[in-house]
């Protein structure tokens, strides 16, 4: 039997455009496609493998703070150098990790871990990690901005007690707190010794009441020109801001908190249980 011979495409066509056949045409535009798709993968593998990482960072996986050679993290995650590469850079870009010469690439910042699934102070939360101390650096009565008294249970523009501290760990600059407190626990705390002493466990004293719970929301926000300053961090950085309403143990609304932590010294972590 003869064989058969190619068909043109239904429906006509050009010539050369038989079944099978890429016209030149249309290889002309898939070839670019296929390579920024090419690109774009390599940059997804890069992007899934600094999260990896990062987490082997942040958990204290290498022992020493030396990231293994290029060729061993290749070999581990079955990917390319350049991947690799790229993947390092992301973290570099995160002031996270640094290659030094004669060294390989090392881990130059720490992340401190704080807990959201516990009503904790920043100094109860932190303690394994070193002293926090805090720098009043603006106190006094002022009065509540509407969303404020609303959310504190207060007549708009009654006194509440404002605060501002920035909250250092080992020295180092880790969080600006912004804090709105009910004038008749605030009045309480004038005198006390907040630059040692979390406010939490000021306001069980004050109160004699337990905290109970806390509504919460976390979310990034790029640092303005005054929190870039204090918390030492580039203008327009990204801070992460946990804005807090804090209850006492009977329900009453105690403390109302803003407060931007550096994203490059702050992780945060939890334990979620699944309800339906």
């Amino acid at each position: 039997m003869p064989a058969e011979l190619p068909q043109p495409p239904l429906g006509g066509g050009a010539p050369g455009e038989a079944r099978g056949i890429t016209p030149v045409r249309e290889r002309t535009h898939t070839a670019p496609l296929a390579a920024a798709r090419r690109r774009r993968l390599r940059a997804d593998r890069a992007r899934q493998l600094a999260d990896l990482l990062r987490h082997q960072v942040l958990a204290g996986g290498f022992p020493g703070g030396a990231l293994p050679h290029e060729d061993v993290i290749a070999a581990d995650h079955r990917t390319s150098r350049n991947t690799v590469r790229q993947a390092l850079d992301l973290l570099r870009a995160e002031q996270l990790v640094e290659r030094c010469p004669g060294v390989g690439t090392v881990v130059v910042a720490e992340k401190y871990p704080h807990g959201l699934d516990r009503l904790m102070g920043l100094a109860e939360t932190l303690y394994e990690h070193g002293r926090v101390t805090n720098e009043v650096r603006t106190m006094g009565p002022v009065p509540a901005p509407p969303t404020v008294a609303d959310r504190l249970g207060l007549t708009a523009y009654t006194d509440v007690l404002y605060i501002e501290r920035l909250r250092r760990l080992r020295g180092v600059p880790l969080s600006l707190d912004l804090t709105y407190i009910p004038m008749d626990v605030g009045v309480e705390l004038l005198g006390a010794d907040l630059e040692n002493t979390d406010v939490f466990r000021l306001i069980e004293k004050i109160t004699g009441q337990r905290l109970g719970t806390a509504e919460i929301t976390l979310e990034a926000v790029n640092a303005d020109a005054h929190s870039a300053a204090v918390l030492q961090a580039p203008r327009g950085a990204a801070v992460l801001m946990l804005e807090r309403l804090t209850h006492l143990s009977d329900g009453r609304p105690v403390d109302l908190e803003f407060i931007r932590f550096r994203g490059d010294r702050i992780t945060m972590s939890g334990l979620l249980r699944r309800s339906l």
